[in-house]
């Protein structure tokens, strides 16, 4: 019998991942293997392009977990600098562009796994395509980010970088700026910074950035980018002023890429995001499979789907991919919504349902937020910690956590996240048998002391 042929489209981590765990369980005598990868690279870590940026990490390849040379030598037909442009779901095959040659040609599939990823949300704006203007969703934006600052050279007076949007990625990219030695202003559209936290705890880290010398600028809407004569950013305008600018991030946040998949007819969800079952097999159809950023995951918290983009899930989706196109069996049920990140010294967790999040969905909750240190108050390097903790009414189950922080409070949220997965109430949260010892608690962990006080807030909210 022939070979089936599986072709990927998308070579970082859900494509690969699924490429190489299906090579795993079946050989090329059973399996021909066909990627395609419209960029430079492969397999590489996206969450460490800020730090790659700000010098944390010295070099580009210490990003990349595989080259494509390594996934050739699996016997996987890894194809760089080829971008997937059309896919016919009812005749099995895909038209490819070599960005190269410019040569398009299609190529049939028996199963195929859409690994596109996600792309940097870029308002529709005057300027948004000036040079000095960049995203950082991929291993060639983060390139092209430092070969811009490498053209500004040295300048008399303070070089100034605009950050646009104040998530995970634009907080991350103001420390790296920060770091190179700018001046860093932040535009943020919300209320406070982190929107991915309850405003109460995204006001801790706001006051934070403040003093690391991070100038947030919250309720400013970008209106336009100005430019030079030299066609480059010269500042950013907003509802709210205008800004000097030698550079400009886009921290905005990302979107799935689906488009082709959309075209094709291929069922999305309310994010924008491929819809699949528990083994990642898109909705409707038997040979095609979706994973990583481009789909929408189960929120197992709030019984929806939601569009997250990070390596791990992408990562997980492409082993139970490889496993069921391989012959094994897998499958991913969701998420909790676990995130973090950090500014400088400063460290940021999230998991669960925020306070808006609960009422979306229907739940009555309460909250309690407490301050505690990540050590022993005594034991030297003690650092304050904030942790804000959600229930349900009368249930007490547990909804989420917030953690704003030093020494070590972002891990933290591991705990949490497995309470919520494991879907306990706060009460039976406050016996865990946790590890103590004062260099790395105290007698009550925060996560503990936070419990406690949210099981007295859910007693005395009665019915």
């Amino acid at each position: 019998m022939a070979a089936e042929r599986l072709v990927v489209i998308g070579g970082d981590a859900a494509g690969m991942s699924a490429a190489s765990q299906a090579r795993r369980l079946k050989g090329p005598d059973a399996l021909e293997i066909v990627a395609f990868e419209r960029g430079h690279f492969t397999s590489y870590s996206a969450c460490g392009i800020p730090y790659w940026v700000g010098g944390d990490v010295e070099a580009r390849d210490d990003l990349i977990a595989r080259t494509p040379e390594e996934h050739r030598e699996r016997d996987i037909d890894l194809r760089m600098r080829t971008e997937v442009t059309e896919l016919d779901v009812a005749g099995q095959r895909v038209r490819a562009l070599d960005r190269e040659s410019g040569e398009t040609y299609w190529t049939g599939f028996d199963k195929l796994v859409i690994a596109t990823g996600a792309r940097p949300v870029r308002p529709a704006l005057p300027g948004m395509d000036a040079a000095g203007v960049h995203g950082v969703q991929t291993l060639d934006d983060g390139q092209a980010l430092l070969d811009s600052l490498d053209a500004l050279g040295s300048q008399e007076r303070p070089r100034r970088a605009v950050v646009v949007g104040a998530g995970y990625i634009g907080v991350e990219m103001a420390e790296a700026m920060l770091k190179r030695g700018f001046e860093v202003t932040v535009l943020n559209r919300g209320a406070q910074p982190m929107a991915t936290l309850d405003a109460d705890m995204g006001r801790l880290v706001h006051d934070a950035m403040d003093g690391l010398g991070i100038t947030t600028v919250n309720g400013a809407a970008v209106t336009k980018i100005l430019t030079g004569p030299d066609g480059r950013v010269t500042e950013v305008a907003t509802d709210a002023g205008t800004y000097p600018a030698d550079v400009v991030v886009l921290g905005i946040g990302v979107e799935p890429e689906t488009g082709l998949a959309r075209d094709a007819g291929l069922p999305v969800g309310p994010h924008g995001g491929l819809l699949t079952d528990l083994a990642m097999r898109v909705v409707g159809h038997d040979n095609i499979w979706a994973g990583g950023d481009c789909v929408e995951v189960l929120d197992l918290v709030a019984g929806r789907t939601r569009h997250i983009a990070l390596g791990t899930h992408a990562n997980k989706h492409g082993q139970v991919i490889g496993s069921n196109i391989g012959g094994g069996y897998g499958t991913f049920p969701g998420v909790v919504g676990t995130a973090v990140s950090k500014v400088c010294d400063l460290e940021i967790a999230r998991t669960g349902l925020r306070e808006k999040d609960a009422r979306a969905v229907g739940l009555r909750y309460v909250t309690a937020t407490i301050e505690s240190t990540g050590r022993a108050g005594y034991y030297p390097g003690a650092k304050p910690m904030t942790v804000k903790m959600i229930a349900e009414l009368r249930t007490g189950r547990l909804l989420g956590v917030q953690i704003v922080g030093r020494d070590g409070a972002a891990k933290r949220v591991d705990v949490a996240a497995v309470a919520l997965t494991a879907g306990m109430t706060v009460e039976q949260m406050t016996a865990l048998d946790l590890g103590y010892a004062p260099p790395f608690s105290p007698v009550w962990d925060p996560v503990l002391v936070a419990a406690r006080k949210t099981v007295a807030a859910v007693r005395g909210a009665g019915n």
